[in-house]
């Protein structure tokens, strides 16, 4: 298996058929070549690799994410939960957000963390 088909099958796995389906369909010539490369690196080489189990993974991002204040922490908030992470481990992640990149950072990632762990309760 080459590095696109296993990051595909990873992303897919962490993140879900609907967005993965969605991602890929709404793919234009401006970023066809982005979406492979993102696949390629970031799930088939980063995602793939045995040094984190995924749950851990998640956690990471989820972390860096909330840190940087990044509206792609939504993804990863709801990826938690396919890739076995807690909501208690999700908001353990964002308060070492609070102390290591600030309370503002931190309270925008609460913010998003209830707004996703809200919505999927009632799904």
């Amino acid at each position: 298996m080459d590095r696109f088909e296993r990051g595909m099958q990873v992303r897919r796995e962490v993140l879900g058929d609907a967005h993965v389906d969605r991602a890929t369909a709404e793919a234009t010539p401006i970023d066809s070549e982005f979406q492979r490369f993102i696949t390629e690196v970031a799930w088939g080489t980063l995602w793939a690799r045995d040094g984190l189990d995924r749950r851990t993974r998640t956690l990471v991002t989820v972390a860096i994410l909330g840190a940087l204040g990044r509206d792609e922490i939504d993804l990863h908030l709801r990826a938690a939960q396919r890739t076995g992470a807690t909501l208690r481990e999700v908001q353990e992640a964002i308060l070492h957000v609070a102390v290591y990149a600030g309370l503002p950072a931190a309270h925008r990632a609460m913010e998003r963390a209830k707004k996703v762990f809200d919505a999927d309760a009632h799904e």
